[in-house]
C-alpha cells in the first residue's frame, strides 16, 4: 500500500459516514472503484443493510470494474444472504484486479474468509495498516463491539458546566450549552441505533429525543427509559411508545441494537460508569459555573490510581462557546 492507497480508502470511508445509523445490523460500508487514477463506480450500504456498499459500486461501475482496484473499508463479505449474493462473489464476478481493504471483518460468517477467496481467485489483496483500520472501526462502534463482545457499544454524553454540573440546584438544565453544541448532539442522535434516558430524566424533561436537522428528521432512533422502578412509560409522554428497559439484558440480547447514545441523568450515568459499561464518553462542557447538580455521582472509587488510564482523548472540537470532548474507553 501507498499514498495513493490511503487516500482512496479515505474516500471510501467518507462514504461510509453517509449510511451511519441506518443500516443495522449491517455496518455502514464504503467503498470506491478506481480504474487507472479515475473513480469509476463508488457505493455505500443503503438503509436497512443491502445493498451492500460493493453491489452498488459495481453496479455504478459496469465493464470498468474489470481490471480496477476495489476499496473497500471493511473486508467484502463471503456469506451468501437470501438479501443478496456474497461481495467477494460479485467482486469476482465483475473480474477486479485488485481488492485494499481496511480490515477483517469480525462477523464469523466472513472473518478472513473474503480475502481468502478473493485470493484463491486470483485478485491481489492488501489489508491497511493497524492506524487505517482503527480509523474504519470508528464508523462502525457498534457493529465491532457486537460482534466481539456479544453486546451494543453504549456512548454516554454528557452536557456539563466546567464545575460538572447537568442543571441548576432546581433542576434547570436548558439550555447548559449553545445551540452548535446541541446540533451536534443531534448529529450524535442520528448515528445511533437507540437513545436512552433514565427515569428521572423522563419525568423532570418529557424529554422528545428526536432529530431536529434539516433533512435529517428521518434518521430519529429508537428509544428507550432505562428504570428499575418506574412500572410503565406515561402514555402521554413525548415517547410514550418507547421501550422500558429493567436492565440492560434486553439490549445485550438484540443483535439489531449496535449503537446506544445514553442522554442522561445521572443517576442512569453513575450506574453505568459503576457497571463499566460505558464504551465511549461524549462531553459537551459549556464555559459557565452554576454551582448545581452534579452529572455524575459516586462511582465506589476506593483509590484515585484506578482512576488514571481508563479514558483516552480521541477527538475535540470547539463549537460556538462550547467544546465537545470524545473520549474511548481503554480496554
Amino acid at each position: 500500500m501507498d499514498a495513493r492507497d490511503a487516500r482512496w480508502l479515505g474516500a471510501s470511508l467518507a462514504l461510509a459516514e453517509r449510511g451511519v445509523g441506518r443500516t443495522s445490523p449491517n455496518p455502514s460500508v464504503g467503498c470506491v472503484i478506481v480504474a487507472n487514477g479515475r473513480v469509476v463506480g463508488r457505493g455505500w450500504t443503503q438503509p436497512g443493510g443491502r445493498p451492500h456498499a460493493e453491489a452498488v459500486a459495481l453496479a455504478a461501475a459496469g465493464d470498468a470494474a474489470r481490471g480496477a482496484t476495489a476499496y473497500v473499508t471493511l473486508e467484502p463479505c463471503a456469506h451468501i444472504s437470501t438479501r443478496g449474493p456474497a461481495c467477494s462473489d460479485l467482486l469476482i464476478a465483475a473480474g477486479v484486479a485488485r481488492v485494499v481493504t481496511s480490515g477483517i471483518d469480525p462477523d464469523p460468517r466472513t472473518a478472513g474468509a473474503g480475502v481468502a477467496r478473493l485470493r484463491a481467485a486470483g485478485i491481489v489483496v492488501d489489508v491497511a495498516a493497524p492506524a487505517l483500520a482503527a480509523a474504519a472501526e470508528r464508523v462502525n462502534p457498534g457493529f465491532f463491539t457486537r460482534h466481539r463482545h456479544g453486546r451494543a457499544h453504549i456512548t454516554l454524553k454528557l452536557a456539563v458546566s466546567l464545575d460538572g454540573c447537568i442543571a441548576l440546584a432546581d433542576g434547570t438544565s436548558r439550555w447548559i450549552t449553545g445551540a452548535a453544541a446541541r446540533r451536534h448532539a443531534h448529529l450524535e442522535r442520528a448515528r445511533c441505533d437507540l437513545i436512552i434516558v433514565g427515569g428521572g430524566t423522563l419525568t423532570a424533561d418529557d424529554p422528545a429525543l428526536d432529530v431536529r436537522l434539516d433533512g435529517l428528521e428521518d434518521r430519529a432512533p429508537q428509544r428507550a427509559v432505562l428504570s428499575a422502578t418506574l412500572e410503565a412509560i406515561p402514555a402521554e409522554a413525548r415517547i410514550g411508545d418507547a421501550r422500558l428497559l429493567r436492565d440492560l439484558s434486553d439490549l445485550d440480547a438484540d443483535p439489531r441494537i449496535l449503537a446506544v447514545l445514553v442522554e442522561g441523568g445521572a443517576g442512569v450515568a453513575t450506574s453505568l460508569l459503576t457497571a463499566d459499561r460505558v464504551d465511549r464518553l461524549l462531553i459537551y462542557r459549556a464555559p459557565i459555573i452554576i454551582g448545581g447538580r452534579r452529572g455524575i455521582g459516586d462511582l465506589c472509587l476506593t483509590d484515585l490510581g484506578s482512576a488514571h488510564g481508563r479514558w483516552r482523548l480521541a477527538a475535540a472540537l470547539t463549537l460556538g462557546f462550547d467544546r465537545v470532548e470524545e473520549y474511548d474507553r481503554v480496554r
